[in-house]
């Protein structure tokens, strides 16, 4: 049995136009990463990820358009890449091209969020079971037969429900701030299971505030070592997102709807025992909304887990990605590559 544990301290190891400029936009970190030699591939003619750009797409599914990032060669292991609330893939615009020369990434973002369709909540049924759907036929659209998973906040409970259809289909786990235990269910989500267990304008209210501009900049500040290393653009490229009309009553019904994970967290513990994808654990240890007690339990019920907690908060990419991305690279070129 496998099961390496370390605690890593990390310190120092028109409206649509703006949208789509600001998720493009790489900071300091993506650019050296995607100009800098790979680890493991140096030498003359080595692949660097300068080699394989990241392309920005978008496909039909469901009569929806989704927009997805992709980079590397097509025919190298696939990383599927599953993104938290408030933001869209471009909390990973710096990893894809870190990892663009050894995998192949692809990036969606989910109805409602990022650069694909938005339809209202009357069109559209916003539970994490149909995201789940939505995200299994753009796999198949795509033709991603065989791929690992990243999963953060709501991509947790979206690529869990991918990974209980098709266990065939998940070559490895990599857990960064997902929660799939009641341990890390802590104080943050009181307000949230008063909502759940009785939906109200009252239990409402508190929720509505999580959509404001303050809390969503809390989000990638609150935790981290160094506020001055997180870019603005992050928060403010979200807090667009949020602002569309009608985009309120989206994550309201997905707030609800969250209240559905907690009930299937025993078929997802199911799902590891039974089938034990090799997991990577990355994550940020000063997280509020996903605090460290849920992600020590991972380490009950896999044999083949690789943990480490990083010293930065919930979006643990914006402080620690180079971090990430060599941990990342390490574990999937040591079982699937």
């Amino acid at each position: 049995m496998r099961n390496h544990t370390n605690e890593l301290d990390a310190k120092r190891l028109g409206r649509r136009d703006i949208l789509k400029a600001g998720v493009a936009t790489a900071g300091a970190l993506g650019a050296a990463l995607a100009t800098a030699p790979a680890a493991g591939h140096s030498g003359a003619g080595a692949p660097t990820p300068a080699r394989y750009p990241t392309r920005h797409k978008t496909v039909k599914v469901d009569g929806l358009d989704i927009f997805y990032r992709e980079a590397g060669p097509e025919d190298a292991p696939t990383l599927l890449l599953l993104h938290g609330f408030p933001t869209s893939s471009q909390m990973f615009r710096n990893l894809i091209p870190a990892l663009a020369d050894r995998f192949h990434l692809v990036a969606p973002d989910y109805p409602g969020f990022g650069n694909s369709s938005m339809p209202t909540v009357a069109e559209f049924d916003y539970t994490f079971d149909r995201l789940a759907d939505v995200v299994e036929a753009f796999t198949e659209t795509l033709g991603l037969a065989r791929y690992s998973l990243y999963l953060m906040d709501y991509g947790a409970p979206v690529g869990f429900r991918l990974a209980l259809r098709h266990p065939e289909r998940v070559q490895a786990l990599i857990v960064q701030n997902g929660n799939a235990y009641e341990e890390g269910l802590r104080d943050f989500w009181t307000p949230f299971r008063a909502y759940w267990a009785d939906r109200n304008a009252e239990t409402t209210a508190p929720l509505a505030a999580f959509l404001n501009l303050e809390t969503t900049k809390w989000q990638y500040t609150h935790g981290v070592r160094d506020t001055e290393a997180i870019s603005p653009d992050t928060w403010t490229v979200d807090q667009y997102g949020l602002d569309r009309p009608g985009n309120r009553e989206i994550q309201l019904q997905l707030f609800h709807d969250y209240g559905s994970n907690p009930a299937r967290y025993p078929a997802w513990q199911a799902y590891f025992r039974a089938h034990q994808p090799p997991t990577l654990v990355v994550w940020g240890k000063n997280d509020y909304i996903f605090p460290a007690e849920g992600a020590h339990p991972y380490k009950r019920d896999l044999k083949d887990v690789e943990f480490h907690l990083l010293d930065t908060g919930h979006f643990a990419l914006e402080e620690d990605g180079a971090v990430i991305a060599a941990r990342i690279r390490a574990f999937l070129e040591a079982r699937i590559a």
